[in-house]
């Protein structure tokens, strides 16, 4: 199998489309409810070496008038199993496309990935509105998973 690395993979229109629904009672979800999506099995491909990149890929948001459609989330995730890209990269590229596609009131992307020659990386993109209340109780604590952390 040969690489594709992301701006090609853009470009060839390898990943397929990211589906929505309308946010159901629209009206409640002001800051009173919150959507985590939790993606535990994300795999990439580091664009220099070509090992597969392993991470899990954490969405928090409160949504305004759309909601993400799990099985196109997971299929678009599964998409990049053969894309060359750096953790930096595909994370910030995954929060923008959120936030185009979802237009949400506020979103947390994070890429936590597995260490690899005991290298732990954790990608954290937020949007600048305020998190709405409850949000601290749904987030996880990014501690590295590297040995010899707090030692």
């Amino acid at each position: 199998m040969t690489i594709t690395f992301l701006d090609d993979a853009i470009i060839q229109g390898i990943l397929p489309p990211i589906e929505t629904f309308p946010c159901p009672n629209q009206g409640f979800w002001s800051d009173d409810g919150l959507i985590r999506i939790i993606f535990p099995e994300f795999t990439c491909m580091c664009p220099k070496t070509g090992y597969p990149d392993f991470a899990s890929i954490d969405l928090y948001y409160l949504p305004d008038k759309l909601c993400i459609e799990l099985k196109s989330w997971k299929l678009y995730l599964n998409a990049f199993r053969m894309i060359g890209t750096f953790h930096e990269t595909v994370i910030s590229f995954l929060f923008n496309e959120i936030k185009k596609v979802l237009a949400p009131k506020w979103a947390l992307l994070a890429g936590d990935f597995f260490p690899r020659g005991n290298v732990n990386t954790t990608v954290l993109f937020e949007t600048n509105t305020s998190r709405p209340r409850g949000a601290e109780a749904l987030l996880r604590d990014y501690t590295p998973h590297c040995r010899g952390f707090g030692e």
